[in-house]
């Protein structure tokens, strides 16, 4: 049996289609409206939405609409996502096995984070394929570690997401471990993973301000939940543990996506090196798979 459709998601489809078809045009309104049947203030709020979004974009002077940058960000990974998606399935899908752990690949899609795969027990519970967060402080940073200098400052002069401190000689000191050792281990309380899936819901700048505050007043200054294994206590101590990321690089060789290892319990340093170098051997191999570099190494 057919699924259910929305006309109002069919018309959003019908103005993107009508404009992809002939991107090298710009329509106005009325062009628009009658071309596609619509009455004009219908036509004019789809519109207005897809310009917010990025999708868009509209000439003040001629008062004419065309394709927006959005797209082309959303276009790329689309067709990153068909050639590069079964190569990082199976890396994933083994990586789970040895560790019995939910593993994730995501990008920055746009201005959100979107997972773009997940294997695991986890899967379709606490982690699901479609999930996007907000890129800015303090979510993101490991999505500009190992990427350029630029586009770390960058995400970090966007208007944050939620109140966050900036220590920036601490900061310097999580960049410059990374990089050395290939991947980040985040130490986030139970109390931040939920914020992370408070913020996948609705966005923060939706949120009354005081609660706003208050969330910020949960979340540390940027960096402060990373685990700098130099500065830990020996191999043997143990230390709890929310997540293990890894970049990987395309051809050019810019920071692409980010990999994941779920912990989410407490483990020794030794162990916390082990998974890392198995993660970072995944996400080198990823790399060199689909012909990126990673010009750190």
């Amino acid at each position: 049996m057919a699924g259910r459709t929305s006309p109002p998601t069919d018309r959003v489809v019908a103005v993107l289609d009508h404009l992809v078809a002939r991107s090298d045009r710009r329509f106005g309104l009325s062009e628009l409206a009658r071309a596609l049947g619509m009455s004009k203030p219908t036509c004019l709020g789809i519109l207005t939405s897809l310009v917010d979004g990025g999708y868009l974009v509209r000439d003040p002077a001629s008062v004419t609409y065309g394709l927006g940058p959005a797209l082309i960000a959303a276009g790329r990974a689309a067709q990153a996502g068909f050639a590069v998606g079964p190569i990082v399935r199976r890396h994933l899908e083994n990586l789970s096995a040895r560790y019995r752990a939910t593993c994730t690949a995501s990008a920055v899609v746009g201005d959100r984070i979107t997972v773009l795969e997940a294997t695991g027990p986890d899967v379709g519970r606490s982690v699901k394929v479609g999930q996007a967060y907000p890129f800015a402080p303090p979510v993101g940073l490991m999505y500009v570690l190992w990427d350029s200098d630029a586009n770390l400052e960058n995400w970090l002069h966007r208007e944050p997401a939620l109140p966050v401190r900036l220590d920036r000689e601490h900061l310097r000191r999580v960049v410059a471990e990374c990089r050395r050792t290939g991947y980040l281990v985040e130490t986030l309380t139970e109390v931040g993973l939920k914020l992370h899936t408070v913020m996948a819901g609705v966005g923060a700048h939706d949120l009354p301000g005081e609660v706003r505050e208050l969330l910020g007043e949960m979340v540390q200054g940027l960096g402060e939940r990373v685990y700098l294994g130099a500065d830990e206590a020996g191999p043997g101590t143990e230390h709890g543990v929310s997540v293990i990321a890894a970049p990987t690089f395309d051809e050019a060789g810019r920071q692409a996506m980010v990999l994941t290892l779920n912990v989410r319990r407490s483990i020794t340093g030794a162990d916390i090196v082990e998974r890392g170098q198995a993660l970072a051997a995944v996400a080198g191999a990823v790399t060199a798979e689909v012909g990126g570099f990673d010009p750190i190494r």
